[in-house]
């Protein structure tokens, strides 16, 4: 099991319409990806930076995982770091015979038709962790 990339950084964001306009302004990104995913209850956009994306999460409800993490946080802020690994499903089976606690037990889908899953902070040095598998 290895790490193959960073994949993302995600942002939480209060609203993605500023935060997309900040990122262009800014940094002259541009969206290469948007999708609404109601399970997650966030909206996303995906900025790409080199070969990985910045993706800005805003919440759909105030009791998404998004949402609690602001209210926890005080506001917006990195919410987590995704890494692209061959095999999601693999990965998550290494990492359990490690002691690794899991807020995913089985590999789900994620935007943009990836498989992904993720770490507890608590087992990854305080950060929650994303684990992406993408089908390209």
């Amino acid at each position: 099991m290895r790490l193959d990339r960073i994949d993302h950084v995600g942002y939480a964001v209060d609203d993605l319409e500023e935060a997309i306009a900040y990122h262009r302004d800014l940094y002259d990104l541009t969206v290469l990806h948007r999708e609404r995913m109601e399970a997650d209850g966030v909206s996303e956009a995906l900025l790409a930076v080199g070969g990985s994306y910045i993706q800005l999460l805003e919440p759909l409800t105030a009791d998404s995982p998004v949402a609690r993490f602001m209210e926890h946080n005080g506001g917006p802020g990195i919410h987590h770091v995704g890494y692209g690994v061959a095999d999601v499903a693999e990965t998550l089976a290494h990492l359990r015979t490690k002691g690794v606690r899991l807020v995913d037990d089985h590999p789900r889908r994620g935007s943009r038709g990836c498989t992904i899953a993720f770490l507890h902070p608590s087992s990854a040095m305080g950060v929650l962790v994303e684990l992406v598998e993408d089908p390209r």
